[in-house]
């Protein structure tokens, strides 16, 4: 198909208008010539007001700047501090409370509460595990992770470990007493259980039964029902599902036959075309937005390796059981899916408008996403995504309710352009930006008709509050940044105010990323706060990390949660403008500033060299201990902003920085020689000489370039230096 002449005589790449022209325009009723015709006028309207708003980002930032230049070595004094924010417009005048009326929302978002994966949409295999991570194996996530400790006897060998295999049983079936409790007696002595009406019979050895104590948790049944081949219970929302087989590796040693516990896990997933996806041109692009089409089309597929042979991946069909009424009793088989666009900063090569201008990423995010998200609207065969037909759009780092309510024009332009319901577009706000949580309540207040998820993400939020404080004087060290007055009322505000807009039934509150997905025993001790804070959701980095933070969910009653904390005081706007320098009166030794400098770089080379050199915008990364953590450009946003604000105030200098970096590219490079195709940072010849290595060259300038990145942000640096290495072939 031959590409259409735009009136205003733009220019588009030929590989992405034959994408929409080919691929996507096909499957709508949509006429080409109009819809890019509509493009250009939406592009041409909304770019200029993009452009200015991150304009006014850059005069706050220089007035700040300001400001705490001119306070140089006096203490910040608070109130002066906040009245200095609402002159400059920083901080906005807090209206009246009200309450959001986003509509037709998916009960994965409004009535339940359970984990969330992160996904980068450009691996597709990635992409489908998550999707199809709605449904893990409890018995898999115990045994394969150290929630049960590896120690002499439990090794989990290359075969079947049956000393293991007992004490997951075992661990699965206190699970089941915890959460489904029978009238009397334990799950790990019954020896069958019967379907009976409406409820579900225990046996024992000795011929007595009992039933559960809740019999309304026992909502379907698979099989004969005396002699079931599963059981589907139910606690706080979520469904359980006992698997049986007598002939099964672990039903047939079972006393009752149970093979498996099946675990209701990611309730939603975010497709990310964002921190975890490195695409920095039109090639790249493509290959997003196409993998995006292939979820929605439910056609995407992936072929993979695995014990010497091919398997592809594909999307897991609904699940079906008959409920104790004999009807069907169908399950979604998949992640609800929501799609994370860019934010407002970066441009792409996809278009130029009639000035030569490259557009807006985030513009043509929403867009393209919305074009193809559109697809699952009003389907009535095959696979869905929403069932009250909803498009979930996350959109991350935007600075202040200004900044929001520019994205809720641009989706409301979209659905004019493309025909949709008012409303259809529904938006997640990442609460990720120091000027978004000081607003939090007003930002809210542009969304209310959209708006279906808030979160904290201490991630960014901390690269922006170095990068907003960069003069305010030099900061803690990472580890103390976290123990600070400021996180913990960033974190808890964000409660109070979705509570006081009235988002439980309606929308999500959710909170950050367990960075490590190999140590899944501190993360079942540690993220059951999440729950416990009132949030609906949290991120995970793993289908198995999905399964195993689940159980938290079942053990904690969200919404009970939020009834009981909704009414005590807010979080102190006065700590939230709190900022963690160092004190004073207090004084690093060399040694915490080398072990803080080393572990910064050892980080930031980490990500970098695999984000430039092969494109890899999430992965999970070696720190200097060797503990795999899951890196995206949100990690490297504070590394890179934490050593530049070091280097500005005299904690550490240049050549320490660079000595630094030199023995820190020996280690990463260590630590990769055995991934395929792996350039080396440093030379051979030589422990002392850096290579030519664009990697390494694109970390230097990410820490001594930091002052002057807008916002902090690492994406110009980085798309700059990979597209160099993407030339060079």
């Amino acid at each position: 198909m031959s590409m259409p002449l735009p009136k205003n005589n733009s220019v588009i790449h030929p590989g992405f208008c034959n994408f929409i022209n080919e691929e996507v325009l096909p499957l709508h009723t949509i006429e080409p010539t109009k819809f890019w015709q509509d493009l250009e006028q939406l592009i041409s309207d909304l770019a200029p007001i993009n452009r200015q708003l991150l304009a006014t980002r850059d005069v706050m930032q220089q007035q700040i700047d300001q400001w705490h230049l001119a306070q140089k070595d006096k203490a910040v004094d608070a109130q002066s501090y906040e009245h200095f924010l609402r002159d400059i417009g920083y901080l906005v005048e807090e209206g009246d409370d009200f309450t959001i009326t986003t509509e037709n929302v998916d009960a994965e978002i409004a009535t339940l509460a359970g984990p969330q994966l992160v996904v980068p949409v450009k691996n597709a295999r990635f992409a489908l595990n998550a999707a199809n991570a709605r449904w893990g194996s409890l018995y898999d996530a115990f045994y394969g992770t150290d929630v049960i400790a590896k120690t002499a006897g439990l090794e989990t060998n290359k075969g079947y470990n049956p000393a293991r295999g007992e004490q997951v049983i075992a661990k699965a079936k206190a699970f089941l007493d915890e959460v489904f409790p029978l009238e009397s007696g334990s799950h790990k002595d019954v020896n069958s259980y019967v379907v009976y009406y409406h409820h579900l019979l225990a046996f024992f050895d000795d011929g007595s039964q009992v039933g559960l104590k809740e019999p309304c948790q026992l909502v379907a049944v698979n099989g004969q029902r005396s002699e079931p081949e599963a059981v589907l219970l139910k606690n706080n929302g979520l469904h359980v599902e006992i698997q049986f087989d007598r002939n099964g590796q672990n039903g047939a040693k079972d006393k009752a036959n149970i093979n498996d516990i099946v675990i209701e896990s990611a309730l939603s997933t975010i497709i990310d075309c964002e921190d975890s996806v490195a695409a920095v041109d039109a090639e790249d692009k493509i290959e997003v937005y196409r993998n995006w089409l292939g979820l929605m089309q439910g056609t995407l597929e992936a072929n993979f390796e695995k014990g010497g042979q091919v398997q592809t991946r594909r999307m897991n069909p609904d699940r079906c059981f008959t409920d104790l009424d004999n009807k069907e009793y169908r399950l979604h088989g998949r992640s609800l899916l929501l799609v994370r666009n860019v934010g407002h900063l970066m441009e792409c090569d996809l278009m130029q408008d009639e000035l030569g201008n490259f557009v807006p990423e985030g513009i043509m995010d929403a867009v393209v996403t919305v074009l193809i998200g559109a697809l699952d609207l009003g389907r009535t065969e095959g696979m869905r995504n929403s069932r009250t037909d909803s498009i979930y759009v996350v959109k991350p780092k935007m600075h202040g309710p200004d900044e929001v309510a520019f994205s809720c024009h641009l989706f409301g332009r979209v659905e004019q352009m493309l025909g949709l319901p008012e409303n259809t577009i529904k938006i997640g706000i990442m609460d990720e930006e120091r000027r978004t949580t000081v607003n939090l309540k007003e930002c809210i207040r542009q969304a209310k008709s959209r708006v279906f998820f808030i979160n904290t993400g201490f991630l960014d939020r901390t690269g922006d509050e170095i990068h907003t404080s960069m003069q305010a004087g030099p900061f803690l060290p990472k580890d103390q940044i976290k123990t600070q007055p400021w996180i913990q009322a960033y974190e808890n505000r964000n409660v109070d105010i979705g509570l006081q807009c009235g988002l439980p039934g309606r929308a999500q509150i959710g909170k950050g990323m367990w960075a490590m997905p190999d140590e899944m025993a501190a993360m079942m001790t540690a993220k059951i706060a999440h729950p416990k804070s009132g949030a609906n959701t949290a991120w995970v980095p793993s289908p198995t990390a999905a399964t195993l933070h689940a159980l938290h969910y079942h053990q904690v009653n969200v919404f009970d949660v939020q009834a009981r904390i909704k009414s005590r005081p807010p979080a102190s706007l006065k700590d939230v403008l709190s900022i963690p320098t160092i004190p004073h009166n207090l004084t690093l030794s060399s040694q915490v500033i080398e072990r803080e400098i080393e572990n910064n770089v050892q980080g930031l080379l980490g990500y970098v060299v695999r984000w430039v050199e092969a494109g890899v915008g999430c992965s999970k990364v070696p720190d200097i201990n060797n503990v795999g953590l899951m890196e995206d450009r949100a990690t490297l946003r504070i590394s890179s902003q934490h050593l530049a604000n070091w280097l500005l105030h005299g904690i550490c200098h240049k050549a320490q920085v660079d000595e630094v970096m030199l023995r820190m590219a020996v280690i990463v490079d260590e630590q990769n020689k055995n991934t395929e195709g792996y350039r080396p940072m440093m030379s051979h010849d030589s422990k002392n000489t850096a290579s030519s290595s664009i990697a390494f060259k694109a970390a230097q300038d990410l820490i001594y370039k930091g002052v002057i990145q807008p916002n902090g942000y690492t994406e110009p640096l980085l798309h700059a230096y990979r597209v160099q290495v993407k030339e060079a072939g």
